[in-house]
C-alpha cells in the first residue's frame, strides 16, 4: 500500500472532466435560489412512519439517489419488491465518450447501492447487495439488494449521505492526521478493490502530470467536450428543468443563459485554464487516493463505486472534501501507463483518481424526482 507522506484568484471555470459529479452539502446552499431550495429539499428525509414498508422502500431509494453518477446523469433505475430493490443501468444516460466501457457508469451504480445499504439499516434493514449479470435483458447486470428486517442502526456514514459532495473547488493545502487517513484508507478498501493514499508531495506532481496529459488529451476530443456541453446546465431554469446534468453554479461559475454559457465556454473553457486550474488543486489538496480493482469487469466496478462513495461517506463524516481526477483512467491510452506507474500487476485495473482535503462547500447541484427512476 501506497502511503507517502497558497491559493490564488478563482478564474471563471467551466471543467468537469472528471466523470462523477454529486450533490454538494446542504450548508453550501447560499442566496436561497429557487434551484437552491429545491435542491435541498430533495435531501431531505420524508421520515415515512415506521412500519410503512412501500414509503420506506422509497425513502431508500431516495437516499441512494444522491450519489454522484457520470456528468450527474442519474444513470439508474430501481426495482422495488417486498423484499428486494434492484438497481439497474439506464443506458439512455450514458456518456459514450467520455466512458466508452461503461465503467464509470457501473461505479456510479456502486455508489447508490452503497448509500442504500446504510440507509436501510437506519431503518431497521440489513441489506445485502450483490451483483446478477442477468438482471437485465441485454444481461449487461445489476445489483439486487436483499432486504431483512434487523435492528435500526443510523451509523455517522448514514448520516453523511446528505453532506457528501464532490467539492471541486480549492482546499486549505493543509495535511491530514494519520489517523484520518487510516480511518478513510479502511473505508476505501473492500472486497477486491483497495485505495492507495498519495500524500507525498513528489507523487502528487507525477499524478498532476498524468492529470494534465490526459485533459490535454480529452478536450482536443470534439466528441469529449460536445458531451461535456450537453450535460451542463447553464441557468437555474435549465438545471430546475431537467434535474440533472452539471449545474454552473456548483463548479463556480454564475448561472447564464445557454446561449451566453456557451459562448462563455467556448472563450474560456481552454486546455491552458483547465491545466492551471488542476495544478492549483491539485497542489492545495491534502493527498490524492486512487481506487484500484484486481479484475477488470462490472461486478468489481460496482465494488470500487461503493469503495469510493464509503471513502467519501468517511471524509465527509471527518469535515474533509473530495473531487475526480479521473483524466488518467478515462484517456484508453493513458490507462495502461498510469497502471504501470502506480506498480499495478497484470489483471488489475485504476478505476478512480481522487483528490481530498478540507475546504468550503460548493453550491448545490440538482436531482430528479423520485418517480423518474423508479420503475
Amino acid at each position: 500500500m501506497l502511503r507517502r507522506s497558497g491559493m490564488t484568484r478563482r478564474p471563471l471555470v467551466f471543467g468537469a472532466a472528471a466523470c462523477a459529479v454529486a450533490l454538494p452539502s446542504v450548508s453550501a446552499c447560499s442566496g436561497g435560489t429557487a434551484e437552491q431550495d429545491v435542491a435541498l429539499a430533495l435531501r431531505r428525509s420524508t421520515a415515512p412512519a415506521v412500519g410503512d414498508a412501500a414509503a420506506i422502500r422509497q425513502e431508500l431509494v431516495r437516499c441512494a439517489t444522491l450519489a454522484p453518477s457520470s456528468h450527474n446523469t442519474q444513470c439508474w433505475r430501481f426495482h422495488i419488491a417486498e423484499t428486494s430493490i434492484t438497481i439497474t443501468p439506464d443506458f439512455a444516460r450514458r456518456c459514450p465518450a467520455v466512458d466508452p466501457d461503461d465503467h464509470h457508469l457501473f461505479v456510479s451504480l456502486g455508489c447508490a447501492t452503497e448509500n442504500l445499504v446504510h440507509a436501510a439499516l437506519a431503518k431497521g434493514l440489513h441489506a445485502d447487495a450483490r451483483f446478477d449479470a442477468d438482471t437485465t435483458d441485454d444481461r449487461r447486470g445489476g445489483i439486487v439488494v436483499g432486504l431483512e428486517a434487523t435492528r435500526p442502526s443510523a451509523s455517522p456514514l448514514f448520516h453523511a449521505i446528505a453532506e457528501r459532495q464532490c467539492t471541486r473547488g480549492d482546499y486549505d493545502g493543509q495535511a491530514l492526521a494519520p489517523p484520518e487517513l487510516h480511518q478513510l484508507e479502511q473505508a476505501g478498501t473492500g472486497n477486491g478493490v483497495s485505495v492507495r493514499l498519495l500524500t507525498a508531495r513528489t507523487d502528487m506532481e507525477n499524478v498532476l502530470a498524468w492529470v494534465v496529459a490526459g485533459n490535454t488529451a480529452q478536450m482536443g476530443d470534439p466528441a469529449f467536450v460536445a458531451e461535456l456541453k450537453a450535460w451542463i446546465r447553464f441557468s437555474s431554469d435549465e438545471a430546475l428543468r431537467t434535474g440533472d446534468g452539471l449545474f454552473a453554479g456548483a463548479s463556480g461559475n454564475p448561472a447564464l443563459p445557454r446561449w451566453l454559457g456557451s459562448r462563455a465556454m467556448a472563450l474560456f473553457f481552454t486546455p491552458k485554464s483547465e491545466n492551471e486550474r488542476y495544478t492549483r488543486q491539485i497542489r492545495n489538496s491534502a493527498g490524492i487516493a486512487v481506487f484500484v480493482s484486481e479484475r477488470d469487469d462490472r461486478a468489481h466496478w460496482v465494488e470500487a463505486g461503493r469503495c469510493y462513495e464509503r471513502f467519501a461517506l468517511q471524509a465527509t463524516a471527518l469535515g474533509i472534501r473530495n473531487a475526480f481526477l479521473n483524466q488518467p483512467v478515462e484517456v484508453g491510452a493513458l490507462r495502461p501507463q498510469f497502471a504501470t506507474w502506480l506498480g499495478l500487476k497484470a489483471g488489475e485495473r485504476p478505476d478512480l483518481v481522487v483528490r481530498f482535503g478540507r475546504g468550503p462547500a460548493m453550491p448545490l447541484s440538482m436531482r430528479r424526482p423520485l418517480q423518474s427512476v423508479l420503475v
